[in-house]
């Protein structure tokens, strides 16, 4: 079994499920618990890098975390959010150990279940750069964004409320209404929840199509890569 290294606390609230359930779906498969590692770093610091498009301020901050989990043994590394993988080729480039992508591993089920076209929801640099939209294109897939208002919308309620662990009723109605938009407006059949905090208010039966969850999916790929031989 593969020591993981994660880099979490981006935010800590979905930090705590990745560790839950990577503890957990390894001990389902092989009756053991995993030996892991967790780097966690400052969500407000690497927010404001990615919003002020600090990229390699972003990957030095992150190539740093990644030394720290493999000097501390792991042999597989991770980055528990979805908006710092702007930077991911780079930091694959420096890191020590391979890394697992969170957008390759929600591509690949994109790709599984035969999408065509799918909406992304998430931060504001996630929504905007091109890093999803690259990877679904190699796979055949078209990826579509909010307007500039639901963008925005989308971002305020994951910096002030998803953060925080505060999940509101209307919040919820809101994003389903972006989702909903979205379908009416792009043809989506599917959209991506771009942002790990996500999936603590938004699931397939708050929205009017399936949701493509980023945290559970990459947490499938990294209990694979823990086992892999």
């Amino acid at each position: 079994m593969k020591k993981l290294g994660l880099i979490g606390g981006m935010g800590p609230e979905s930090t705590i499920p990745y560790y839950h359930d990577i503890v957990h779906g390894v001990h389902e498969r092989a009756g053991r618990f995993p030996l892991l590692t967790i780097e966690s770093v400052d969500v407000f610091h690497v927010l404001r890098l990615e919003s002020e498009e600090r990229f390699k301020e972003l990957a030095d901050y992150l190539s740093a975390a990644l030394e720290r989990v493999a000097g501390a043994g792991a042999e597989v590394g991770a980055l528990c959010a979805n908006t710092p993988h702007l930077v991911f080729d780079e930091l694959q480039r420096r890191s020590p150990i391979p890394l697992v992508s969170i957008v390759d591993a929600c591509c690949r089920e994109a790709a599984r279940r035969g999408y065509g076209k799918v909406g992304l929801l998430g931060t504001l640099p996630t929504m905007t750069h091109d890093f999803y939209a690259r990877a679904f294109e190699k796979a055949g897939i078209r990826l579509a964004v909010p307007d500039d208002a639901d963008r925005r919308y989308v971002a305020r309620v994951i910096s002030e409320e998803l953060e925080f662990g505060i999940v509101r009723e209307a919040t919820r109605a809101g994003l389903a209404a972006v989702a909903e938009r979205l379908r009416a407006r792009c043809g989506i059949e599917a959209v991506v929840l771009g942002c790990t905090e996500l999936p603590l208010i938004l699931d397939d039966s708050a929205t009017c199509v399936p949701c493509l969850d980023t945290m559970r999916l990459h947490v499938a790929a990294l209990v694979d890569a823990a086992l892999e031989e």
